[in-house]
């Protein structure tokens, strides 16, 4: 008994100084006591819905203003007011405070870091709720709230301009987004939209906490966006860009030197070409096959004609090509690869063609491998929208064939048009072939997705990558294998490593059928990361989500293996992802110790046993395909689902979890207790 109190004591601690790492959140309303009586007693911090909230940044050579939209509805039966306060980072030069309430100028009071720590505390004391301790040692800015009539609104407008610092060459923009504990409802619209424009060519451009479109409107400016309806956001938004002519290599690292069950760090390298006029992308061959069985008839097989037509016409002057078209016969447009000037003749010839007969997808493939040319970069485009049907109709002699007909520089990227494609077929042959699968679902317009497709690979300017650490002892890296480069387009590789220190990077990969080295001397591995605080805390959590995914499309596509089973379940609980496949953090009971997580694995692996005689096509075949995929090819930690967000908490290697009122370390395991004297 000794041994359990002595536990929990230390688990306490653990969870409080949680609450005291500076977390950033967005603008919130800290309520009075209800304006009513008698009335019913909320809970104070759960009074008022978040309606919406916009974000637009403009940043000009490492200027950023802000402006924010905020919609507070107020759904009960009394007036709510209170204080409204935003956390400003600590290491923000921020100026120009401009706030408004229902379009009129409101009077804030900017606070510094300690005037804004008793501001929080006071209220803390006041409510009960720890949870706004997470903004100690930030300033902020605090305004008066008039009264929120029942069922009204309030619109909050703020504007800031801050001026950009750069870390590891990268410039660096924070915006606080952390609203869960402050809004009862998720919140029905969240967008945040920058605007960067620079002197120089902007290069890299990456956000580590939330997923992110990017649009290149020239080299020197980038529209970023981030929208997501129904949520609620648990982690501050991130965004990182490099400005300059030489090609980016930008590391980031983050050890916790607490840890004494994992010390080893984690690290996350940007990779982007070089952009300008004498980086010429690499000639390729691109051999296009595509269905044409009964089944494609209509609005399907005319959007694939529409879409092999863009790609024909983009591609590049010493480019080849050539098409497969396969139902119950395979017919190919020539007998060798064409040159660029075929185009027009090409198009013709695709234009002819209907969608009849069966599928007969192992000689189309087949067909396509002997145009290989092992001395050029081949990409594979692989379109279809059922299963085999004629010919060979196996699976795993499929890619058996494949694999022994093609050689080692052939790239596949496979489309799935609908539910009925064998998804263990296609991502088997992706992932053989150092390609990907994409699952076009019914309604999706698929020309605009393959042209989009062809647009990030039509450039490649760098074939089979491999990196080389020096003599740092790296582990677990992902994506792997790693992806070619291509020109526009950037790779976020994130992996382990053991001992820190100053190491010299090297990247290699194939240029016109040489391989050339590009050395980065001197790149900092931290040692330990005491400040939790950084904007790259989020890396451990990113880094197990590509490990899980990657493990999920093992056991999908080689079958249920009880150590990788195990391995799952480990990361899962230990770094807080909590995914449709793995829910234990908010369905087992807690703490999650070593027997429990031993139950938990042996139950994983039946169910995957069971799974294992599933169809492999079929919505539900699919879906799973698709989640695992975006596990495993994550750029930025995905949101909780929303039953999890108040009860799991992740700070930089560490995830909490809250059970009977008390935050508890996912480390914690109650078995293995030492007591103390």
């Amino acid at each position: 008994m000794k041994k359990k109190m002595l536990l929990v004591f230390s688990v306490v601690v653990s969870a409080a100084a949680l609450f005291y790492v500076p977390a950033k959140a967005d603008g919130i309303i800290i309520p009075e006591p209800p304006i009513c009586d008698p009335c019913p007693i909320p809970s104070p911090m759960s009074q008022l819905e978040i309606r919406y909230h916009h974000v637009t940044v403009t940043i000009e050579d490492q200027i950023a203003t802000t402006y924010i939209d905020q919609v507070f509805y107020n759904p009960n039966d009394w007036d709510v007011e209170g204080v409204y306060v935003f956390p400003i980072p600590v290491d923000a030069a921020v100026s120009d405070f401009i706030l408004w309430m229902d379009g009129k100028p409101v009077q804030g009071e900017i606070l510094d870091a300690d005037q804004a720590r008793q501001t929080y505390e006071e209220i803390v004391s006041t409510l009960r709720d720890p949870a706004l301790l997470e903004y100690a040692d930030m300033g902020a800015l605090k305004a008066s709230v008039f009264p929120i009539p029942p069922m009204d609104e309030r619109r909050i407008e703020l504007e800031y301009t801050q001026a950009l610092t750069a870390e590891n060459g990268l410039v660096r923009y924070i915006y606080p987004l952390g609203t869960e504990k402050f809004s009862i409802e998720p919140l029905e619209n969240v967008s945040i939209t920058v605007n960067v424009t620079a002197k120089q060519p902007i290069r890299a451009v990456y956000s580590p906490s939330h997923p992110i479109s990017i649009s290149r409107e020239s080299d020197y400016q980038i529209l970023a966006g981030y929208e997501e309806q129904d949520v609620l956001p648990d982690q501050d938004f991130a965004l990182f860009y490099s400005i300059g002519e030489s090609e980016a290599f930008h590391l980031m690292t983050f050890r916790d030197p607490s840890d004494p069950k994992d010390p080893d760090g984690f690290f996350l390298l940007l990779l982007a070409p070089a952009i300008k006029e004498s980086v010429r992308a690499i000639p390729k061959d691109v051999l296009i096959v595509l269905d044409r069985s009964g089944s494609m008839e209509g609005e399907k097989f005319e959007q694939a004609q529409q879409a092999v037509r863009y790609i024909l016409n983009k591609l590049n002057p010493e480019d080849r090509f050539n098409l497969v078209t396969f139902s119950t016969a395979v017919e190919m447009y020539a007998n060798d690869l064409q040159p660029v000037s075929e185009e027009d003749d090409a198009v013709h010839w695709l234009n002819r063609l209907r969608a009849e007969g069966s599928t007969d997808i192992n000689r189309a493939l087949l067909e396509a491998a002997y145009l290989v040319d092992s001395e050029r970069p081949t990409y594979l485009i692989f379109l279809t929208d059922g299963l085999p049907t004629v010919g060979e109709v196996e699976s795993e002699k499929i890619i058996a064939n494949l694999n022994e007909s093609s050689p080692g520089n052939l790239s596949l990227f496979a489309f799935g048009v609908g539910y009925d494609v064998d998804t263990y077929l296609l991502d088997s042959l992706a992932q053989a072939h150092h390609g990907s699968s994409t699952y076009v679902v019914p309604g999706e317009p698929l020309d605009e997705i393959l042209s989009a497709f062809y647009n990030k690979i039509s450039a490649p300017v760098l074939t089979d990558l491999q990196l080389d650490f020096d003599d740092l002892v790296t582990a677990d890296i992902y994506p792997h294998p790693l992806p070619d480069l291509f020109i526009g387009s950037q790779i976020a590789v994130v992996g382990r490593y053991r001992q820190g220190g100053t190491f010299d990077v090297m990247l290699s990969g194939l240029v016109n059928g040489s391989r050339q080295n590009f050395v980065y001397p001197d790149q900092e591995f931290e040692e330990g990361s005491p400040d939790l605080e950084g904007s790259i805390r989020s890396l451990p959590s990113l880094w197990a989500m590509r490990k899980i995914g990657y493990l999920l499309q093992q056991v999908r596509l080689i079958g249920p293996d009880r150590e990788i089973i195990d391995e799952i379940v480990r990361l899962s609980i230990r770094y807080g992802i909590v995914t449709p496949y793995t829910s234990y953090l908010v369905t087992e009971p807690l703490p999650l110790g070593a027997e429990e997580q031993e139950r938990i694995a042996s139950e994983e692996f039946n169910k995957f046993n069971d799974q294992a005689t599933l169809p492999t096509f079929g919505r539900k075949a699919v879906e799973e395909a698709e989640g695992q995929s975006s596990l495993a090819n994550a750029d930025a930690v995905a949101s909780a689902p929303v039953e999890a967000l108040g009860k799991v908490r992740t700070i930089g290697s560490h995830t909490f979890i809250l059970s009977d009122r008390v935050w508890i370390d996912t480390m914690y395991d109650p078995d293995q207790m030492e007591v103390i004297e």
